[in-house]
């Protein structure tokens, strides 16, 4: 059999994670044609069909998955040894890729980032903004950031804020008719701005607890969004009420545009996390944001 070229592994393994001939070409910065013309030829190199081809989709076949899963791992561990080596420089380089939801990255992430960015010029971040969970391994990325209750077991999680705490608002306009909710289950008779999870399709149902009591009110309204940004636009224009971050809402509250209700049904939660593979070795670069992260953690937590 011919020596494989490494590249053309490399090829088939971006196809086969991301499912796609279009995804993977825009990935690795090639021709749709050029990438399915080498998926090809290592497939003839090797005598077996490693994808399976429909007009619609893309997918491993047995021999394609047990290449994926042999050789992949052994790829990363090799561009991690050689994004290692970059601790030989003056100062670390080197790209990471972090998810993290909107809020975080305003509040955690991006004050971090922009000191980063100032300090190492050779460092460049993604960050991917959604509130899904993401496989990290599965779609190599570096790390995460998600509140703790969300973080599978087997990754290493770090504190990187203080507690957090969602609470009702709603504008003066919108009080202006309609008397103020004494409890959670008033909110019934309200019009509220729901939010849909991108996790789970479903809608957030809004959590509040009192005296060691926990209630889930599910809430309905006119408007439905999947991002704050729009149900904080839609709240203070007085389109219904809305569950932020408080942080998020708080110089509209102190302007007087937002008015907060049911606070006392509204206890501090424990906040944001980092997290990352257990198995894998951080790069330089990623050893830079872990340790800012670190140190912006302890300032915000005390």
């Amino acid at each position: 059999m011919q020596r494989t070229n490494i590249n053309d592994i490399i090829a088939f393994l971006a196809v086969a994670r991301e499912r796609s001939f279009t995804k993977a070409a825009a990935k690795l910065g090639v021709s749709q044609s050029a990438l399915s013309h080498t998926v090809r030829g290592l497939e003839e190199k090797l005598g077996l069909r490693l994808l399976t081809r429909t007009t619609r989709s893309v997918s491993p076949t047995e021999a394609g998955e047990r290449l994926l899963h042999s050789v992949g791992p052994r790829l990363d561990e090799i561009d991690a040894e050689m994004a290692a080596l970059t601790a030989l420089r003056d100062k670390p380089a080197g790209n990471i890729r972090i998810t993290a939801g909107d809020h975080a990255v305003q509040t955690v992430l991006w004050p971090v980032m922009q000191r980063i960015l100032a300090d190492y010029p050779d460092i460049s971040i993604e960050v991917l903004t959604d509130s899904a969970l993401r496989d990290i391994v599965a779609e190599r990325l570096d790390a995460g950031i998600r509140l703790g209750e969300s973080l599978d077991k087997d990754m290493i999680a770090l504190p990187v804020s203080g507690d957090l705490r969602l609470v009702v608002v709603g504008a003066p306009s919108y009080f202006a008719s309609r008397p103020r909710p004494e409890a959670p289950n008033d909110l019934t008779d309200h019009n509220c701005i729901n939010i849909r999870m991108q996790t789970y399709g479903g809608l957030y149902a809004w959590e509040f607890e009192k005296d060691g009591r926990a209630l889930r009110v599910r809430v309905d309204g006119q408007l439905t969004f999947n991002n704050t940004g729009s149900i904080l636009n839609a709240c203070l224009a007085g389109f219904g009420l809305a569950y932020l971050m408080e942080d998020t809402v708080a110089d509209h509250v102190a302007a007087g545009r937002l008015v907060k209700v049911l606070e006392d049904w509204s206890p501090p939660f424990a906040g944001y996390y980092l997290y990352y593979p257990s198995r894998r070795q951080p790069t330089p670069a990623f050893s830079v944001l872990i340790n800012a992260l670190r140190r912006n953690a302890t300032i915000t937590i005390g």
